[in-house]
């Protein structure tokens, strides 16, 4: 209110911000704005020269004394495995905190008295989607709501909202291990499978990770669990809130999960799936589930999930549709930078032109072994290249090795065309950053050699593009 006293929760608070990217400087700036006494720190020469600018206080916090109450380190930076900053190693020693901006987010909005909700949604795989999904269900049915954390803006970049207000924060395992006093009135689990095992040191420390989305919370909260693999199932006993469990590929009991294309619950259809072209696959109904279970928790009707559902445009990277030609459809799905997001994806099609490659995971694209035959050709890139074709050799897939996407896009198009398949691909299964910085960088540039592929047909005579 105008004249009002400052709202300043954090004033009389210390707090040493380490790694000033798309996270950092926001925070910063917010936290200052609130009353704390904020000192900041990047090894990156470039953004301590932006947070001078600024006008923030900069202090190399990883020798002597650890001179704040807390430390807001950046998501990407280790604090314990495989090697911890020095800036973490000097906070643990002084006994202080090491949080993300999450918490300071939450913090805020209880100190000034708002009960707005708290939707935290994390996975493996599909907690972008998920996300995305819940958000724009409540903006669709008229609520006022903010969305961000990994996904998109940072959370103390978002709004202050009131007590009729919903955050949808997407959550990492490297987020939820600074949380301190975050509960989420309504926590959401997809799915579990080997990811980030250098952060976590084992399946069982990226579980218990994850696993503190549900930390704290009461018998009125919700607690969305995923039922499609055992290791998240397997969360159930844990669980403090009411429980719904999801499935994109069967019934369970009390829940919400697809039958085919329809999504249901005990009550009968909540939606046809077949009206929502941006989810397909058993991994966007679950996804679905877990979107309308959230929806439902916060009061949304039947009919507007439905209507929700069928007009989500989907996200950019995400099996995301950037154009056709001559009846080949191109799929851009380089957020599959692991090989259980890429069966998501091949799970999806009964045949394609593969596009594949970067960095892999440890056991390369093995586990991809049940999908190989729905791949007509591959066509592979990047670091691991030779890697990954020795593998379909032994499997008998046709493939070859582009090296690159420009050589790779116009090869898997010619052998669409050719009618080996209705469509073409990219779902690497490997990370990005051998050729780009990444994956959004590597969806971003098989987008724009589709739709110039696509627009020079077009121009050519007797050319058509659909």
């Amino acid at each position: 209110m105008a004249g009002g006293p400052r709202f300043a929760p954090f004033a009389g608070e210390r707090v040493a911000l380490v790694g000033l990217g798309r996270a950092g400087l926001p925070a910063a700036l917010r936290l200052r704005d609130w009353g704390a006494e904020v000192t900041v720190w990047d090894d990156r020469a470039e953004a301590r020269a932006a947070a001078e600018a600024a006008g923030l206080a900069l202090r190399d916090v990883s020798s002597g004394p650890f001179p704040a109450d807390a430390l807001l380190l950046s998501p990407g930076i280790p604090h314990a495995m495989p090697s911890p900053h020095p800036a973490a190693e000097r906070a643990r020693d002084a006994g202080v905190p090491i949080l993300c901006d999450v918490e300071y987010l939450f913090r805020a909005v209880r100190a000034a008295g708002s009960g707005a909700a708290f939707v935290g949604i994390t996975g493996t795989n599909g907690k972008s989607t998920t996300t995305a999904l819940v958000h724009h269900l409540l903006r669709g049915a008229g609520r006022v709501a903010e969305v961000g954390g990994n996904l998109g803006p940072a959370a103390l970049g978002l709004k202050m909202l009131g007590s009729d207000g919903v955050y949808t924060l997407e959550m990492s395992s490297y987020m939820l291990e600074r949380i301190a006093t975050v509960v989420f009135n309504l926590g959401v689990m997809l799915n579990l499978s080997p990811d980030h095992l250098d952060r976590h040191g084992s399946m069982a420390g990226y579980a218990a990770a994850k696993a503190r989305i549900f930390a704290g919370q009461r018998p009125e909260d919700l607690a969305v669990l995923g039922q499609d693999d055992p290791m998240t199932a397997a969360m159930a006993p844990a669980v403090t809130a009411r429980l719904v469990p999801i499935s994109g590929r069967r019934r369970v009991a009390g829940g919400i999960w697809a039958e085919g294309m329809s999504l249901r619950d005990e009550a009968g259809e909540i939606a046809d799936l077949r009206a929502a072209p941006a989810l397909p696959g058993a991994h966007n109904a679950q996804n679905a589930a877990a979107a309308a279970a959230v929806a439902f928790g916060l009061g949304l009707t039947r009919a507007q999930v439905a209507a929700g559902l069928a007009g989500f445009p989907g996200l950019a990277h995400r099996q995301e549709g950037v154009g056709s030609l001559g009846g080949v459809a191109f799929v851009n799905d380089s957020k599959a930078t692991n090989v259980d997001s890429a069966a998501r994806a091949l799970g999806s099609y009964d045949r394609v032109v593969w596009i594949a490659g970067g960095m892999g995971k440890e056991g390369g694209i093995e586990g991809l072994a049940p999908f190989f035959p729905r791949i007509a050709r591959a066509f592979l890139i990047g670091r691991d290249a030779a890697a990954f074709a020795q593998t379909l050799a032994e499997a008998g897939v046709p493939h070859e090795v582009a090296g690159t996407l420009e050589a790779a896009v116009p090869a898997a198009a010619a052998a669409a065309l050719g009618g080996a398949a209705p469509v073409v691909l990219l779902s690497p299964a490997a990370a990005s950053f051998d050729q780009f910085t990444g994956f959004d960088a590597r969806g971003d540039r098989f987008r724009a050699l589709v739709r110039a592929m696509i627009a020079g047909a077009a121009g050519s005579p007797g050319g058509k593009a659909a």
